[in-house]
């Protein structure tokens, strides 16, 4: 067995294979750029039989090795992107990162405009060989906001900690976070002057605790391939919603021969919730599938059957969808792919508040029926660096949702389900170029047709989003990221008057610059919404215009 350290870093949003992470801390102009560094040890096994993806990877492996499992809730991919600004790792914190003798654990504080304060602390360690640690806090908040001052500001605060042993044939890892968001709800209709609105009773606190333990099987002689994970988490609002939710994750793998592999996911979520009434909202699935893989395509197929009861609503239903899934690589660097999927798609109150933290009390949630994805599309890269994949999907909903102002208060918003099929056509397609570390872009372009069926409009959906991420390293130094955000087509009703808006396109362009000035410290600054409109991503939430923040970061 030989050790290496493995450095893995994600860039937010935009950077093709890459996750993106949701921040309520300042919300209004686009998040700057993240980087988020995870250093571990590495473990090499002997080559191993059984692969579980073969085909489908673009990029050649560098070394066999155990599966890396990631079981994840199924999201119905087609919201914007997260209007929500942070501050990022700088990128020359990144390049240090990428060097021998690296410093890991930095201190940062910067502010800016709107009374903008940011703290932040990062420190990793390796009590041993086998065990590897990580602790952030992080605090962002702005004093003003972009309506009528105080009333429209808005804090952050998270701490984490987290934790990894791995051994020759098993890995585990836990992990604790705490987040609280303090915001208001500033989308009420112009005051005169001689009116002072109470910032009380606009004020929102979300306190979310989350706690996470996996295991995961790393011998490679053992048959059976396995991955479990549990997780609990609680979020508390203050109008005295709470929930409740834990959920445990199985996935894997059996080897009938070389090539074919039996596949098992199944997870299990019990939540309670607690608003005007106390429920209970469970989901059970288990999704067998097997799997053909060659050097020239691999094949999957079976069936994802999922269970959903819900106290309030007296449901205890079970539905079965179709799990097909094509991948052909007619040659090196090149993957045509096509599926036909379904799922029930797991629906809580901390994934709505993810998407628009303006809900109201009382808002009801549903699960997502997704009946049935037809999907084609292609994949690839070519030489010096470029990659590209392109994607259109027919797919068909019941109780597919959608967000709007609500009745009682327009400066709050309601959860509307569309209980017949909504069908959706998205066409997609991304590519991106990478220079040797020097210079990264990338690009990527969504289409969407809504065809609703008991709703009027498919309100606060954008039919189009256009983003666009460029990383410049100007020398040993400078760092410079670049990232323009569009969305057109976001169509809104308020329901005491009637009316139907069409909100205006929104386009927002960011810069950050990251100066290394010696080994240990180096200054950034963020400039935000270059273009100085105050978009709207939901009607009567106008965002901050030109905004900025800068400061000092000290790595040791």
């Amino acid at each position: 067995m030989t050790k290496s350290t493995a450095i893995r870093s994600s860039l937010f949003l935009l950077t093709l294979g890459f996750s993106s992470q949701f921040a309520m801390a300042q919300r209004g102009e686009i998040e700057s750029q993240t980087y988020e560094i995870v250093k571990e040890k590495s473990i090499e096994f002997a080559p191993a039989n059984r692969v579980y993806d073969k085909v489908d990877p673009i990029k050649g492996e560098t070394g066999k090795k155990k599966v890396d499992y990631q079981i994840i809730d199924p999201q119905i991919d087609l919201s914007s992107p997260k209007l929500t600004p942070s501050v990022a790792a700088s990128s020359d914190e990144q390049k240090r990162k990428d060097e021998p003798d690296v410093l890991n654990n930095y201190v940062k504080l910067g502010a800016g405009n709107y009374g903008r304060f940011l703290g932040e602390a990062f420190v990793g360690g390796r009590p041993s060989e086998d065990l590897v640690f990580t602790t952030q806090l992080k605090h962002l908040s702005a004093a003003n906001g972009p309506v009528d001052n105080k009333n429209s500001a808005n804090a952050s605060t998270n701490f984490r900690i987290g934790g990894k042993y791995i051994r020759s044939k098993y890995k585990v890892e836990a992990a604790l976070d705490y987040d609280r968001k303090n915001y208001y709800f500033y989308g009420y209709q112009p005051q005169p002057e001689t009116v002072q609105v109470n910032r009380d009773s606009i004020r929102q606190t979300i306190n979310r605790f989350g706690v996470a333990l996996g295991f995961e099987n790393t011998d490679a002689s053992v048959l059976v391939d396995y991955s479990v994970k549990t997780s609990l988490h609680t979020l508390r609002d203050r109008y005295e919603a709470s929930e409740l939710d834990w959920g445990t994750k199985l996935m894997a793998s059996v080897p009938l021969s070389e090539s074919f592999h039996a596949l098992l996911e199944a997870d299990a979520f019990i939540t309670q919730r607690v608003d005007r009434f106390t429920y209970n909202r469970n989901l059970f699935r288990v999704k067998p599938t097997f799997k053909y893989t060659s050097d020239l395509f691999s094949v999957t197929a079976g069936i994802n059957v999922a269970n959903e009861t819900d106290s309030e609503l007296e449901i205890n239903r079970t539905k079965a969808f179709p799990v097909l899934n094509i991948d052909v690589a007619p040659f090196d660097g090149l993957h045509v792919f096509a599926g036909w999927n379904g799922d029930m798609v797991r629906n809580t109150l901390k994934s709505m508040l993810g998407e628009n933290m303006w809900l109201g009390p009382n808002v009801q949630i549903l699960n997502t029926d997704k009946d049935s994805e037809i999907s084609a599309g292609v994949k690839g890269e070519g030489l010096a660096g470029f990659n590209y994949e392109g994607k259109v999907a027919y797919t068909q909903y019941r109780n597919f949702y959608y967000f709007n102002n609500s009745l009682a208060d327009t400066s709050q918003f309601s959860i509307i389900y569309d209980p017949g099929k909504t069908k959706v056509l998205s066409i997609s397609g991304q590519a991106g170029y990478n220079f040797n570390d020097l210079f990264k872009t990338s690009v990527k372009v969504n289409f969407f047709d809504y065809s609703v069926a008991d709703l009027e409009e498919p309100w606060h959906r954008p039919d189009l989003t256009l983003n666009w991420f460029n990383a410049l390293a100007i020398s040993k130094k400078l760092f410079v990221t670049a990232d323009f955000y569009m969305l057109r087509g976001i169509k809104a009703k308020n329901f005491q008057s009637g009316e139907v808006t069409k909100l205006p396109v929104i386009a927002d362009l960011n810069f950050k610059i990251d100066y290394l000035l010696t080994r240990n410290f180096s200054a950034f600054v963020a400039l935000n919404n270059v273009l100085g409109k105050q978009y709207q991503r939901y009607q009567y939430y106008p965002q901050q215009g030109l905004n900025f923040i800068g400061g000092l970061s000290f790595s040791f």
